[in-house]
């Protein structure tokens, strides 16, 4: 593979981080190289640095400069690379000792002529653990398509939402996934029945009343390996093979996927202290972070939850925050769409058609 056959991994050092997302995003490389106008190798961006940059508050049209001076003070303050003849046992081993996923090769003059991959290299293992899809809700806001057709059973594209969902988790190596049903959850067991023609065992669990977005788990099988919980009608490219490092490095008994969420005020902000005036600032712009609907949990999480009773995964993380556990919380930069009303029903086609989301 020579360089010019995978341009849309490269960056310019000019590039903004929001450049670099739209790189590891639609590179599909989880990485996104900066390169000067011979192709030579200047510095990496991994997804887990604009992870870390989005969780830290920074703005995304800053310069990716930023992410390589914040790499100054680390192990990797210039990129792990290898000579593009470099035995694959020798780049396999620098993978292991750095503990990294790619490594650009180059030639002579430091030019990317191929990036080595881990799972290109090593055959994927199953992930250690096992996955369940919130797929009861009734949909009401996605009303009349949802009068007799479950929301995760709405077309995207030719094929149903949850297929994708489904085809996301197998991609990433999970092959064992409960999916929560009530509304018309006959029309999804019809469907996709033991899930082997998509390559996944499927075990379903129905609710005969609401229990919110948690109080399923507490019908299921308890497991003794972490549970990703994704709500059923969630469009993403989400690595949840990162989410699980990120959820076990930071030795965390629940993470929350977070998308971040800008909010512009479209008026002048006046601030006051009673009767005076203190500022005044026009048209502000807010930074939140937004629950994604998808989540880690250990094992002895689900225990929490009351059993055949409504309860939310709000509730739960205020639980385990109340009682001094530990929550982390796992910023989202890949593609993320929440299909909820009808404008994100017609924007999920749209990226699908466009090319914007490739399932």
């Amino acid at each position: 593979m020579t360089a010019q056959k995978f341009p849309q991994i490269f960056i310019r050092v000019d590039s903004s981080i929001r450049d670099a997302i739209a790189c590891i995003d639609g590179g599909g490389k989880g990485i996104a190289l900066i390169v000067d106008s011979e192709q030579r190798l200047v510095g990496t961006v991994s997804d887990g640095d604009v992870r870390r940059a989005m969780l830290a508050g920074e703005n995304l049209d800053t310069g990716v400069q930023v992410l390589l001076d914040a790499k100054q003070s680390g192990p990797y303050a210039k990129p792990i690379t290898a000579s593009i003849h470099t035995p694959p046992e020798e780049v396999l081993a620098l993978m292991q000792e750095y503990v990294i996923s790619q490594v650009p090769l180059l030639d002579e003059e430091g030019r990317v002529v191929e990036v080595a991959l881990m799972e290109e290299m090593l055959p994927q293992q199953p992930a250690p653990l096992q996955a369940v899809i919130m797929a009861g809700g009734e949909g009401l806001r996605l009303r009349p398509l949802t009068e007799d057709m479950p929301k995760p059973m709405l077309p995207v594209g030719d094929r149903p939402l949850m297929e994708l969902v489904i085809e996301q988790l197998r991609n990433s190596g999970i092959e064992q996934i409960n999916v929560s049903t009530r509304y018309l959850g006959d029309k999804i067991k019809s469907h996709f029945g033991n899930g082997a023609a998509l390559g996944v065992n499927l075990n379903y669990v129905t609710e005969d009343r609401p229990l919110g977005t948690a109080g399923a788990l507490a019908l299921m099988k308890r497991l003794d390996t972490p549970m990703l919980v994704i709500n059923g009608d969630i469009l993403t490219r989400l690595d949840f093979r990162a989410m699980l490092a990120f959820h076990h490095k930071h030795q965390a008994e629940m993470t929350v996927a977070v998308r971040q969420y800008d909010l512009q005020v479209p008026y002048g902000v006046v601030d006051c202290n009673g009767p005076f005036v203190k500022e005044v600032r026009e048209k502000p712009s807010y930074r939140f972070f937004v629950n994604a609907g998808i989540y880690l949990l250990e094992p002895g999480v689900v225990s929490s939850i009351p059993n055949g009773e409504h309860y939310d995964m709000t509730d739960l993380i205020q639980l385990l925050l109340d009682e001094g556990r530990t929550v982390a919380n796992f910023a989202i930069m890949e593609y993320w769409l929440d299909i909820g009303k009808h404008d994100d029903y017609v924007k999920a086609q749209d990226d699908v058609k466009n090319g914007r989301f490739k399932p």
